[in-house]
């Protein structure tokens, strides 16, 4: 374990934390990692300047400090996610001409969510930024997915859930989730063996039928052997 020597005497400089990140926010992080990106996130936000603060993927991947914290870039971008999909951090994905697609990071606060916004409308652009912005629509994640509509993500979970992100459509994993949350069934069992027979026999007529005579199919199918209530 390497050792901290303390803090030193005289004056120190604090940045502010809402109270809200301790009554709120911490009790449900459970992962060391999104723990470490948040706080420094606050960190890093504090100090910018103007009245529109906002952090980028590519800053945080070059900053030494943030990174000798953290295992690779590929834990920084897991974590980015859980903070976005926890609703601690805004995420806007803008692809320009010529140029690589950027990520902006906001604090899910009021004025996060009115720049989010602006941006959205093409009224405004972060000042180190230049020329017209396209926003590219960002899908739920499926850790996003699933803390939404089952609850929190186990640890040992996790790996089975990215590798269910890179092997099956997104539009497939948004939909299996639904399917589970319509017929009471919010388990993961359940989306896996959706997926699972989607990906063997086809995903075929999923809009024929109401919605009654769905459930029951679904219901009455090999899936209702892993129906968690």
């Amino acid at each position: 374990m390497e050792g901290f020597p303390g803090f030193p005497e005289g004056g120190l400089k604090v940045i502010p934390l809402p109270e809200l990140f301790f009554s709120e926010l911490l009790p449900i992080i459970d992962d060391l990692f999104e723990l470490k990106v948040t706080l420094y996130c606050f960190w890093l936000l504090h100090h910018k300047r103007g009245d529109v603060r906002h952090v980028t993927s590519a800053e945080l991947q070059k900053d030494a400090i943030l990174m000798r914290s953290l295992p690779d870039a590929d834990v920084l971008r897991e974590s980015l996610e859980r903070a976005v999909a926890r609703g601690t951090l805004l995420q806007v994905t803008a692809q320009r001409p010529n140029r690589a697609d950027e990520t902006w990071y906001f604090l899910n606060s009021e004025r996060g969510r009115e720049a989010v916004a602006h941006i959205e409308r093409g009224e405004w652009v972060p000042e180190d930024d230049a020329g017209p912005v396209r926003l590219h629509a960002r899908r739920p994640n499926i850790f996003n997915l699933y803390e939404q509509n089952i609850g929190l993500i186990q640890p040992l979970l996790a790996e089975e859930l990215k590798d269910a992100e890179q092997t099956y459509p997104p539009e497939w994993i948004e939909e299996a989730f639904r399917i589970a949350v319509a017929n009471n069934a919010r388990g993961w069992a359940y989306v896996r063996t959706i997926l699972q027979r989607w990906a063997r026999e086809g995903r075929r007529g999923r809009r024929g039928g109401d919605a009654r005579a769905r459930r029951r199919r679904y219901t009455e199918s090999e899936y209702a052997n892993s129906i968690e209530h």
